[in-house]
């Protein structure tokens, strides 16, 4: 009635002898990479994207992660607020693989409107989410990326006494019903209304730590750099505690991407003091 493969991924070990069987027999075609796998909701058994993203593919169901990059003495960017580039290359594309396994990435308006983020999936393949811009007080700027390129919808989020100017037809603007701060978890209620249940929470410094603040993020990657920078934008901060025991401690792997290093915090089992995470995954250096 029909033919059903079961395809084995290329390895070392049988690489030449799948690759002959292709060649000389007709028989299966090449295995999807392990990213194009993952991409489509599906862990490969074995390899470093497998491990290290394998987690996000495989949980279809609400998902918020954080993502931040920092100095080792914690910041994001000198005090004049240069921030080109804290983390290396790599980390970049991590960052990249992180945007397209979500449905939604939030940014405030002011780390848009300092680094003009397009916040689209550029380093590797995969699909643009949808960006949300946080801006309770308008300081988004109309020529912005984000606002003009067209490249991926866009929820532009304002207070309600912002003036907006005629924007495209990929952006949207929601009218936030109070003025001040926009509360994580009200946040991630609005997107939900818009079928946005997989988020990314990518910045700035104080965005993220809003979210972790409030027992909203599920999974934090921070990364650090090998740099000092002394004195500027401040990275993550948590609520401060008396004793060190009742200090934030939640199960974690790390992982080197070049002259970095990245922290992956289960922050949904924050009250873990360890486990829950598999170990820690090879580097990419």
């Amino acid at each position: 009635m029909e033919r059903v493969p079961l395809v084995m991924p290329d390895r070392e070990e049988n690489a030449f002898y799948l690759a002959t069987k292709r060649r000389r027999m007709g028989h299966d075609q090449s295995a999807p990479d392990d990213w194009s796998q993952l991409l489509a909701g599906r862990v490969p058994t074995s390899g470093v994207l497998a491990q290290r993203y394998g987690d996000l593919a495989r949980d279809t169901g609400p998902l918020v992660v954080a993502q931040l990059g920092q100095s080792l003495d914690g910041f994001i960017a000198t005090r004049t607020g240069d921030a080109n580039f804290v983390t290396g290359e790599l980390d970049r594309e991590h960052l990249h693989r992180l945007r397209a396994l979500v449905d939604a990435v939030v940014v405030g308006a002011a780390t848009v409107a300092c680094d003009d983020s397009r916040l689209t999936v550029r380093a590797v393949p995969g699909p643009h989410p949808t960006r949300v811009v946080l801006d309770p007080r308008g300081v988004l700027p109309a020529q912005a990326s984000v606002l003009t390129d067209g490249a991926a919808r866009t929820l532009w989020v304002v207070g309600p006494e912002v003036d907006t100017p005629a924007v495209r037809d990929h952006v949207e603007v929601v009218r936030w019903p109070s003025a001040g701060a926009m509360e994580p978890r009200e946040v991630l209620d609005l997107l939900a209304s818009r079928g946005l249940h997989r988020v990314l929470v990518e910045g700035g410094g104080r965005l993220v730590s809003a979210f972790v603040r409030a027992g909203a993020v599920d999974r934090l990657f921070l990364t650090t750099a090998p740099v000092l920078i002394g004195d500027g934008v401040p990275g993550l901060r948590v609520e401060g505690q008396d004793r060190l025991t009742d200090a934030l401690r939640p199960p974690v792997r790390r992982y080197v991407l070049g002259e970095d290093v990245v922290t992956e915090l289960e922050l949904s089992r924050r009250d873990t003091a360890s486990g829950g995470l598999p170990a820690d995954v090879p580097d990419a250096s």
